[in-house]
């Protein structure tokens, strides 16, 4: 069972939830832009959250299947659609051999996953599927997916072609995950205070949280540069580089902003004036350029319980996804 690439995408790869334990050596965590659309495409179809996913950036690619499969696709809504047939987003689907998927229109998002149930085919690279293109490692031979690549599927105990009525291209399960919380007020985001916020001017400080900042068409895997007023550090002295993460927002000697993204580098030099929480990274990773964002100051407690919801959530929903998954099986 597999796919193939049939027209590449503007970057396809496969990734994960990141590889850490390696900052030391110099290698970022890299992973899903968007963890939770990741993990949400992973539990529809049964597989573990960790399993590899494919990401997709706008404009998407074309994929044959090759075999019957249970496909999800979470994230952005670039409109995908199977033999010009709509398909649902954050829903299990069962796809008929020798159809193709396709992206043609960008509705809303700046990133999508497609998951198949039992997951690719693909070697670990220290420990991660997560494709590391600046290393040529991990994912799919250490680079993004081009035209003629074929993933192969992992075996699994779904019978797809008995899903399937007669002559149809697909069937849609009847079930789907409830994203709306996880993405709600999608230009709101919450921001703790990082280590050099003191060093930021009273007025700085003031205007990073009254004024809205804008994605910049430069932005990437590796940091998503915003664009508004110029803020300054009252204290000019050098700064030593010092460890950085997904979600660090750094201050730019130009006055401008840069959010830390997936790839980004292990360290950093600049100040780190705060940090996305953890459960709004989904959201602002879904940005695309010219979009604004407005930061709100809040705490660690408030940090974790956001987390620790969305993480029940997941629980949840893996949970009731194994259950009609068991049930097709019986």
């Amino acid at each position: 069972m597999s796919l193939s690439i049939i027209k590449p995408g503007l970057l396809d790869t496969i990734q994960d939830l990141g590889r850490f334990g390696y900052s030391h050596w110099g290698i970022n965590p890299g992973g899903a832009m968007d963890t939770y659309a990741g993990q949400v495409a992973n539990l529809l179809v049964g597989n573990h959250r960790s399993e590899a996913v494919i990401e997709i950036h706008f404009p998407g690619p074309q994929i044959l299947f090759n075999q019957n499969a249970l496909i999800a696709i979470t994230g952005a809504n670039f409109l995908p659609s199977l033999n010009e047939q709509t398909l649902s987003l954050w829903q299990p689907i069962v796809v008929r051999k020798n159809t193709v998927l396709q992206f043609p229109k960008l509705k809303y998002g700046s990133i999508c996953y497609l998951s198949v149930h039992g997951g690719f085919c693909v070697d670990k690279w220290l420990n991660s599927y997560s494709t590391n293109l600046k290393a040529s490692a991990g994912g799919f031979c250490g680079r993004q997916l081009k035209k003629g690549d074929e993933l192969i599927f992992k075996e699994n105990a779904i019978y797809f072609a008995g899903l399937l009525k007669e002559e149809d291209t697909l069937e849609t399960m009847p079930w789907r995950a409830d994203v709306r919380k996880a993405y709600e007020y999608p230009h709101e985001v919450s921001v703790m205070k990082g280590y050099e916020w003191e060093r930021l001017t009273g007025t700085s400080q003031y205007d990073f949280t009254e004024n809205n900042f804008v994605v910049h068409p430069s932005s990437d895997r590796m940091g998503y540069q915003l664009r508004g007023i110029p803020l300054k550090c009252g204290n000019s002295s050098d700064m030593l580089s010092s460890g950085v993460n997904f979600g660090t927002i750094q201050l730019l000697p130009d006055g401008q902003l840069i959010v830390l993204m997936a790839d980004h580098q292990t360290t950093g030099g600049y100040p780190r004036i705060g940090h996305v929480v953890s459960a709004h990274l989904p959201k602002f990773a879904q940005l695309r350029p010219s979009d604004s964002v407005h930061f709100k100051l809040t705490d660690l407690a408030v940090a974790e319980e956001l987390l620790l919801s969305q993480q029940n959530d997941l629980h949840i929903l893996e949970r009731a996804c194994q259950d009609h998954l068991n049930a097709l099986v019986c």
